[in-house]
């Protein structure tokens, strides 16, 4: 079944093509651009573009997997309306992934890893804030997501004896975290986001709302009174 992968939760705006067998999944084709500011220009030329790298047409897709966030508002929703307007008009199903859980996933399988081991994964928030998750070495997320100040998530890391941090936001709070960085991955990958739906994938499950985690209200709201125009 060939499969559909989008993310637009950080900076990193990704597509790809993923083929997913009873035996495996292998990514197919693969687009990623960041651009903190382009997410709604980028990402659907970038779908049309991973099709055409294997020859392929939307009505060949069996699934669409999206990131669900954590995310600020405006770009997080480029990529789960992209993807749930497209598993509506094709009649597939989509299925919703914790995007901080595609940072945090192993990609292979490790066997020098232990379950013990414990990983802060951050993400910029904007506002001198991140999205942060702590996982075990399988990358089993063990809490969060939440947003929070980095002084508060670096808090919570020692608390719940984090060894080491990953991502966007580690790399630009590491002064602050005080955690041995790793240099991958930045963003969410899309072999993590697919590998996390698969077994929903195989089996066939139902399509699910692709709800997004903004954690936070958005910056724009509704005014909660009129204002008069006369002078």
């Amino acid at each position: 079944m060939l499969v559909l992968v989008v993310d637009s939760s950080t900076p990193a705006v990704t597509a790809a093509l993923a083929e997913v067998t009873a035996d495996g999944v292998a990514l197919r084709a693969h687009r990623c651009t960041v651009d903190a500011r382009a997410h709604g220009e980028l990402l659907a030329p970038q779908v049309e573009a991973v099709l055409a790298d294997v020859d392929a047409r939307p009505a060949d897709l069996g699934a669409i997997v999206a990131g669900l966030g954590p995310g600020p508002f405006t770009g997080l929703r480029v990529g789960l309306v992209t993807a749930a307007t497209m598993g509506q008009v094709l009649g597939i199903p989509t299925y919703g992934v914790c995007s901080l859980d595609g940072i945090g996933h192993p990609t292979t399988p490790s066997t020098t890893t232990p379950a013990e081991q414990r990983v802060l994964v951050a993400a910029d928030a904007r506002r001198k804030e991140v999205y942060w998750a702590v996982y075990d070495g399988t990358g089993r997320r063990i809490v969060g997501p939440e947003v929070d100040a980095p002084a508060v998530a670096a808090a919570r890391a020692r608390e719940l004896a984090v060894t080491e941090a990953v991502g966007d936001g580690a790399h630009r709070y590491a002064d602050v975290l005080g955690l041995p960085l790793r240099a991958e991955p930045r963003y969410p990958e899309a072999a993590a986001l697919v590998a996390l739906a698969v077994a929903r994938i195989r089996a066939g499950a139902p399509g699910e709302t692709l709800t997004p985690l903004y954690l936070r209200r958005p910056d724009a709201v509704a005014a909660t009174s009129r204002k008069s125009v006369l002078p």
